[in-house]
């Protein structure tokens, strides 16, 4: 891991020039690498640091600037501030398929894009290279004596009979801040009326509101929260903690998001971003893992043989709620359910 070394001792600090809210930074590769990929990215560095490292071995001479931000954050850089990144990595699909059907991105063809199957890819401008699951996560101690729910009606009748045990102990994405959150949220309550009364119970047992998947998992990995609600699997099952907590798959149906990359429309390497973009999808698609890193390679047909696994798919249809007008009547349904008095 000579490079993620490299990456620690040359920057990891704020980009306090930039317009937009960003939660971490740091630069990998060479001081006076010829070239440099600039990447905005919902990912944690410790996350993509294995790939990072992987990309500049093969390319020695290339730096990558890798800046985080959260997936409405790295919209409003992107779409109304027009800050020039190479490569866009988030795991909100709707506001990444806005991006591509507002022109606010570049077309990219090669040959790792073009083995990919049609779930995978959209109008040559969007590519998936992960499939995340939608996880459950439950502190072991605080379910002590208890069964663990596999279902969400499971989880409902258990917050409902301990009231007391869980009250203030159960942590779910901000959908006023959270993209990812917003669109698990809305994929969930496509697919069941058992979200909203999921979220009702939760909204009555003062449901703690969270912006990302990695601080809900600290907090049931610490003992603060008993239940996270839809947080990354991938997230989850990566942490070295894992005997303090369960990572369940909802039997009813579990969302699976797919992480995308696309070239912003400003990107002034784009072709140094699409080598970057299929070193992601080759290291995806490959039948050897990479070491430390998060994401299992992708099984074509994962998704489909387990009929409770259900993926989101790209297109148009994710705009749906993006919607101004459905947008805030989903919010005003959801604040209403959530904040309760």
């Amino acid at each position: 891991m000579r490079y993620l070394g490299l990456a620690l001792a040359l920057l990891i600090t704020p980009l306090s020039a930039a317009g937009f809210e960003v939660e971490d930074h740091a630069r990998f590769g060479p001081s006076d690498a010829a070239q440099v990929v600039r990447v905005i990215s919902t990912g944690d560095i410790p996350v993509f640091s294995p790939a990072i490292a992987k990309f500049l071995e093969l390319n020695p001479d290339v730096a990558v600037d890798y800046t985080v931000a959260s997936s409405t954050q790295l919209m409003l850089a992107l779409n109304k501030e027009g800050a020039e990144f190479d490569v866009a990595i988030s795991s909100a699909m709707d506001l990444q398929t806005k991006l591509a059907n507002d022109g606010r991105t570049r077309r990219h063809q090669s040959a790792a894009t073009e083995t990919l199957p049609a779930w995978a890819k959209w109008r040559d401008n969007l590519f998936a290279f992960t499939q995340e699951p939608a996880a459950i996560v439950l502190s072991r101690s605080a379910f002590d004596g208890l069964d663990m729910p596999q279902t969400r009606q499971d989880l409902i009748a258990i917050l409902r009979q301990h009231p007391e045990r869980f009250r203030g102990r159960i942590g779910t994405y901000d959908l006023r801040a959270s993209g990812l959150g917003y669109l698990f949220a809305t994929q969930d309550a496509r697919t069941s009326e058992t979200f909203w009364r999921l979220t009702e119970v939760m909204g009555g047992l003062d449901a703690r509101l969270y912006c990302c998947s990695s601080q809900m998992i600290d907090d049931v990995a610490s003992g603060d929260l008993a239940v996270a609600y839809n947080v990354l699997g991938s997230y989850a099952k990566a942490r070295e903690d894992l005997t303090r907590f369960e990572v369940v798959l909802p039997a009813d149906f579990t969302t699976v998001m797919l992480r995308t990359a696309l070239i912003p429309s400003a990107s002034e390497q784009p072709e140094l971003a699409g080598q970057f973009i299929d070193h992601l999808l080759e290291v995806a698609w490959s039948e050897t893992p990479l070491e430390s890193y998060p994401f299992t390679p992708i099984n074509q047909n994962r998704g489909e043989a387990d009929a409770s696994l259900r993926r989101i798919r790209m297109g148009p249809g994710l705009l749906v709620y993006l919607d101004q007008f459905k947008k805030r009547s989903f919010l005003n349904e959801w604040e209403s359910a959530i904040l309760q008095p």
